[in-house]
């Protein structure tokens, strides 16, 4: 199998999705291509309520579902695989983009990184042998294991401050480990979480150690750092949300990366290489929302379609 298209969109979350609405939408031959097995962050998030429109809030998946339907009806192509690679084809022009599927290669003119990235681990003894026997990443997907029981959750930022809130919706009791002295979770998120009567926040502390056995995770070593005391804190399980690592590792050696990992872009989205965008949570910026993932998105596809009609030499004066 070897299909040419005009645009490959690598992703299909809310960057992904709204970069193939539009290059859709502006007559271009695109495929966006989607993980067999990974998934966008937002359609885990049990309700996005800072979406301009959605004024009682949305879920998730919901909206991600919203903007597919939205996509396909501007007749994007979508494809469930996994990408094996990215292969350069030197061109007189432009380079062309081989890339690697398991059903065999797909050929673009252009490509468009939209990968997103994946929740950050503490890397702490115990975290990857207790993965979904008590750690998890997910509240939404895990929270109605802990029914009645005592749970944790590590962060300061939005996501961390909001899944401890739902948390509390089947817990008994949350704690919420911060290792400095004030959150950066948006102000009406702290309104709500100081309010809740059911959790606990814990200061100025880090875990040093989740313990437990095949059973699932038993309590947490901490280490509280002004004072350098360490305690013991039972738990029946631990949320960690403390950051995100861009999923790049596709592009490592093709595209210039910060030292974190994530895509450098310029104010159009365009990456080191000619020919290669990328937008949303995989790129560096300051603010990673659902909103300013797709402002990315449609950025992305308007520069790649500028890109496509040089090449063609089709670009309408501007």
């Amino acid at each position: 199998m070897e299909k040419f298209y005009d645009v490959v969109i690598i992703g299909g979350g809310p960057a992904g999705l709204t970069a193939g609405l539009y290059a859709s939408r502006g007559a271009l031959k695109s495929l966006l291509i989607e993980g067999n097995a990974s998934v966008s962050q937002i359609t885990l998030t049990d309700i996005v309520e800072n979406y301009p429109g959605f004024p009682d809030g949305i879920g998730g998946w919901e909206l991600v579902e919203k903007f597919r339907k939205q996509a396909l009806k501007f007749g994007l192509e979508m494809m469930t695989t996994n990408v094996k690679g990215i292969i350069k084809i030197e061109e007189k022009t432009a380079p062309l983009w081989q890339v690697s599927i398991e059903e065999g290669a797909l050929i673009s003119q252009a490509l468009i990184i939209a990968t997103g990235a994946s929740w950050r681990k503490l890397n702490v003894p115990g975290e990857d042998t207790l993965i979904g026997r008590g750690v998890s990443y997910c509240a939404t997907c895990d929270a109605p294991f802990y029914r009645n029981l005592e749970v944790a959750v590590v962060g300061g930022g939005d996501t961390a401050v909001q899944e401890a809130i739902f948390l509390t919706q089947f817990a008994r009791r949350v704690h919420l480990i911060h290792r400095r002295n004030r959150l950066r979770a948006a102000g009406v998120l702290q309104q709500r979480l100081f309010q809740n009567d059911r959790i606990n926040i814990i200061w100025e502390t880090v875990v040093e150690e989740i313990k437990g056995k095949e059973g699932g995770v038993e309590e947490l070593v901490i280490k509280h750092l002004p004072t350098g005391e360490v305690n013991n804190l039972k738990v029946d399980g631990v949320f960690i949300f403390v950051g995100l690592r861009p999923n790049t590792d596709l592009v490592k050696g093709i595209v210039d990366l910060t030292q974190e990992g994530a895509i450098i872009v310029d104010q159009e989205m365009r990456t080191s290489q000619v020919g290669i965008f990328a937008c949303g949570d995989c790129t560096a910026k300051k603010l990673r929302q659902v909103v300013t993932a797709c402002g990315d998105g449609a950025l992305a596809a308007y520069s790649a379609q500028l890109f496509i009609e040089d090449l063609k030499g089709e670009r309408y004066p501007r």
